[in-house]
């Protein structure tokens, strides 16, 4: 069975709350963002509703971000609370067990602030509506975001690509499958890299290359489960051979759910070959073979 993925582009979050704000009250003061990803949402509401935001730990101390010129009057923290009674809305990007949110309604009640402060979020789990009081969409598992795609348990079902997703792609002087392409080895500047675990890395890196990429890997404390190059002679034969076809094999012989590809040629061709969706670093989506 094909696995569909529920998948926000920042471009569709964006989108989300210009959609979403018109129907939050009017008569907030202030905007406060659970961190990390809620901090883009307050940022982007704060920024439409033209009001003051902050994370958590500046709401516990008074304290907001600077606004601006056209906010002149809430930079000033004291201003802003010293009114008896503030309307706060906590906002994050989503919510699934609500374990996150629940955190931080117990530190706000523990610190007893004398404000009336509800709760939004911009994506929830269907059934989990009583833990906010505004949201703007349901979306079911499984489901992630374009924000937060390199660091989730997303990586740790896929193969991933190196070149163009780990690090920089090679400048056509640099591959030259000699001694400039073993420096390029040597001294990719890092580009995507993933805090867990990949369960495999799938590249057309030739195999004697195997111990030179090792090294890069763990100098870059990439974490994997194992790595699988193509065992070719030169770069001749790895071009002749087909980089998707190689990479769609590997990706059904391991079994994984998806496939993280740098280019959006090869994510495709991939796609079509395994019949299983591809993100593409290229244009930060997916791609499933019954849409191509």
């Amino acid at each position: 069975m094909d696995i569909v993925m529920n998948y926000k582009t920042l471009a569709q979050l964006n989108q989300n709350i210009l959609e979403w704000f018109p129907k939050l009250p009017r008569d907030v003061d202030l905007i406060a963002g659970i961190p990390r990803s809620g901090l883009l949402v307050a940022n982007l509401l704060a920024l439409y509703m033209n009001l003051p935001f902050t994370d958590i730990d500046g709401l516990l101390a008074n304290r907001v971000f600077s606004g601006g010129a056209r906010l002149q009057s809430f930079t000033n923290y004291k201003y802003l609370f010293e009114r008896e009674k503030l309307k706060i809305l906590v906002v994050d990007d989503s919510l699934w067990s609500g374990t996150q949110i629940n955190i931080v309604k117990d530190r706000i009640n523990l610190s007893k602030l004398n404000h009336f402060i509800q709760y939004g979020v911009v994506y929830l789990f269907p059934g989990a509506q009583e833990k906010v009081d505004y949201y703007f969409e349901e979306i079911p598992f499984p489901r992630i975001f374009q924000w937060n795609i390199m660091n989730s348990n997303v990586i740790e079902k896929s193969c991933v690509d190196i070149d163009g997703v780990l690090c920089l792609n090679p400048t056509e002087e640099e591959n030259d499958d000699g001694e400039k392409y073993i420096h390029f080895l040597e001294n990719a500047i890092p580009y995507w890299i993933p805090t867990v675990k990949i369960k495999a890395l799938v590249t057309c890196r030739l195999e004697k290359y195997r111990k030179t990429t090792e090294r890069w890997l763990n100098k870059n404390l990439i974490n994997y489960e194992k790595l699988y190059m193509l065992n070719l002679p030169n770069k001749k034969s790895r071009i002749d051979y087909g980089h998707a076809k190689f990479k769609a094999e590997i990706f059904n012989l391991v079994e994984a759910k998806y496939f993280v590809e740098s280019s959006y040629k090869q994510a495709c061709e991939i796609s079509k070959i395994s019949h299983k969706p591809v993100f593409c670093v290229e244009t930060m989506d997916f791609i499933n073979h019954e849409n191509l």
